[in-house]
């Protein structure tokens, strides 16, 4: 299963998972603890976890075609935030 990894520098990360599971809470299953969050999608899962001073992102899926459309959608969500400028970088 392809996995790809991104630590972006964010002060505030766990105010990141918040607006991030509030904005994907009507569309898909999301498991949250205090400090991080698995969120399900079609085309496999992503973990986000709030560590200091960055925001840490996992995305795993079933193929390849499929971890870059679930990046996508993931880079998406996050540049879509109101006010946050976010500098990510995904390693394979």
């Amino acid at each position: 299963m392809p996995i790809s990894r991104a630590d972006i520098p964010a002060e505030d990360a766990k105010g990141l998972i918040e607006r991030l599971c509030q904005e994907w809470a009507d569309a898909q299953p999301i498991d949250r603890e205090a400090t991080q969050a698995r969120v399900s999608f079609d085309e496999g899962s992503c973990l986000l976890e709030a560590r200091p001073q960055h925001l840490s992102v996992a995305v795993e899926t079933l193929d390849d075609e499929s971890l870059d459309q679930l990046e996508g959608r993931v880079n998406a969500a996050l540049e879509g935030l109101a006010g946050v400028t976010l500098e990510i970088v995904w390693e394979n």
